[in-house]
């Protein structure tokens, strides 16, 4: 199959002209990494198989997007035409744009080691290997399906970087690193990680159920010192097993139409909370844990927020009026996200962005920007 002529126009799309990282996006066969995916449809996940349908296996694995290869611990290398998974995504192929920049994060050059936190379908690896040579990287994966798929479709490709199945938040393979980079996301960060960085080495990162991308420099004592990028990334989080734990669905079921135990009128007007990434990563950072539900039904709008130690909140409106909101528990949680759109409102911006991070031994974050400051433990 003819790809060149795609993987560089791919190239040109998420690099620079003068980037170092243009020529592995242009010579690595991204289609072979991604045979089969899914998609989201009106009746829930899509099939999709390549090379049954070349043009479309082109258009997809040559596109900066993100293509979903699991699904609630079904990987679409094992699905059946007309499996329909149920869950949450649990591995993807990320798209290549966001590849580059995490890698850019890095601050990568000649004779550096690297590890890949999250091989996935093995992107990151096979650019960074193309980039540094094979030998330099190591990569780890929680699913040993996804490492012996990745390790077999790479070294197709003339590539054989080191690539081991574990859960990356304990102990990692290897001794040291020059640098870390991980494409999912953690909360809290790991101390292992901050032990197998080198002194001097760099570590890049994102925060779970956030947007933010954390990078920080080891210092000779053991910590690390940073600042959260004037950037944006979402990634999966962390998991110890082929699917994520239960979610909250049974307090949801519970809460959805239940009277709240204070009723009130909210001042602003309800919003998908899980797409207004800046409030969405400060919620997580100053209440964390809550979870998200958002529906629209023409003009009609509803968020609920969810905690597991029984908090809840449901906010409906018609388009922008304000909202009647309903709260429960031992926690209000629409009072939370209000305070933080308050501040938005009356800054103009919220403190993340920019914050600068130090990061002790054990992975306890702290960020500080003015006289903001918050813990990421």
């Amino acid at each position: 199959m003819e790809w060149q002529e795609h993987a560089a126009r791919l190239a040109q799309e998420v690099t620079d002209p003068v980037s170092r990282w243009r020529d592995p996006v242009a010579t690595v066969p991204r289609h072979e990494l991604v045979p089969r995916w899914w998609t989201r449809d009106g009746d829930g996940w899509e099939l999709h198989d390549g090379p049954t349908d070349p043009a479309a296996w082109l258009r997809a694995a040559y596109s900066d997007t993100s293509l979903v290869t699991s699904v609630g611990g079904l990987h679409a290398d094992h699905a059946r035409p007309g499996d329909r998974p149920e869950g949450r995504p649990t591995s993807s192929a990320t798209h290549p744009g966001l590849v580059v920049r995490m890698l850019r994060h890095a601050r990568l050059t000649d004779g550096l080691d690297l590890l890949d936190v999250g091989t996935g379908a093995g992107g990151l690896t096979a650019y960074a290997a193309r980039r540094l040579g094979d030998r330099r990287v190591t990569s780890v994966d929680v699913e040993p399906y996804l490492t012996e798929a990745a390790a077999e479709r790479l070294d197709r490709m003339g590539l054989r970087p080191h690539i081991v199945a574990c859960d990356a938040t304990g102990p990692l393979p290897g001794t040291s690193y020059d640098r870390i980079v991980a494409t999912v996301s953690v909360r809290p960060l790991p101390a292992s990680w901050l032990a197998a960085l080198r002194p001097g080495g760099r570590l890049v990162t994102t925060i779970a159920n956030t947007s933010l991308i954390l990078t920080a420099w080891k210092r000779d004592d053991g910590s690390a010192e940073g600042q959260i990028e004037r950037d944006w990334a979402g990634f999966m989080t962390t998991r110890t097993g082929p699917d994520y734990p239960p979610g909250l669905e049974k307090l949801f079921t519970v809460v959805r139409d239940r009277e709240g135990e204070t009723i009130t009128i909210g001042r602003y007007p309800v919003l998908d909370i899980e797409n207004a990434w800046e409030l969405r990563s400060m919620l997580e950072i100053t209440t964390p844990g809550v979870e998200i539900r958002y529906e629209q039904h023409g003009r009609e709008r509803t968020a609920w927020l969810l905690h597991r130690d029984g908090s809840w909140a449901r906010a409906s409106a018609t388009w922008t009026d304000p909202p009647t909101v309903h709260q429960g528990g031992p926690r209000r949680l629409w009072d939370a996200l209000e305070r933080i759109r308050n501040r938005l409102n009356a800054e103009g911006s919220l403190p993340l962005h920019g914050a600068r991070v130090t990061i002790t031994p054990d992975g306890v974050c702290h960020l500080t920007r003015g006289k903001w400051s918050a813990t990421i433990d």
